[in-house]
């Protein structure tokens, strides 16, 4: 851990916050003299308090670690850029149009890749009304089901969530020139 580029970003954060040395000090149970030699970068948090400062300035616990934040360039609003994350323990479903550090459970998430549809993953579309409905022949159980059906365009997400019994069937409003995903618990992403 290099404390003079944890103590620079401590004193961003801080300053960004609105606070005082004296103010994170209180919170942190500490002196004011401490926090003062953390961003002058004469030595660096306990590990003890990571998890506090963490906490208190709304930043990963690695980043204060690095002492970067590493902002990501500006998203550009193209939603076909969208990138699905999943958590295997939970299932919660989390997106992205940029670069993100995501995580759930504890663990750290990979953005899904979508692959090509098979002979076990295929899309029944036809439109009714002004709707598309769309099937699945896909098996609907507790260990093995599709998990949601998303239609992305260049500027909206439209994500309905399955749950397992139910018919693998959605209906979406029409939409021209997006792309559907689906996603299958045991078997990833898929693109149709």
């Amino acid at each position: 851990m290099d404390c003079s580029k944890v103590g620079k970003l401590l004193t961003y954060l801080r300053k960004e916050r609105g606070m005082t040395q004296k103010e994170v000090a209180d919170i942190l149970s500490l002196s004011d003299k401490t926090i003062s030699k953390w961003e002058r970068g004469l030595g660096c948090p306990d590990i003890s308090l990571l998890n506090e400062l963490s906490t208190l300035f709304g930043v990963n616990i690695e980043k204060i670690l690095i002492g970067d934040l590493n902002p990501n360039d500006a998203d550009g609003g193209n939603m076909k850029r969208i990138k699905f994350y999943v958590c295997p323990s939970c299932g919660n479903v989390m997106t992205a149009t940029g670069e993100a550090d995501i995580s759930c459970c504890g663990r750290k998430l990979e953005a899904l890749k979508a692959q090509k549809q098979d002979k076990k993953h295929t899309m029944l579309l036809e439109e009714i009304e002004d709707d598309y409905y769309i099937t699945f022949s896909h098996e609907m159980r507790k260990e093995h089901f599709i998990s949601f059906v998303a239609y992305v365009r260049y500027d909206r997400v439209l994500l309905v969530k399955l749950y397992p019994e139910q018919n693998a069937e959605v209906r979406i409003p029409q939409m021209r020139g997006g792309q559907f995903y689906a996603y299958c618990t045991c078997d990833g992403l898929w693109a149709f």
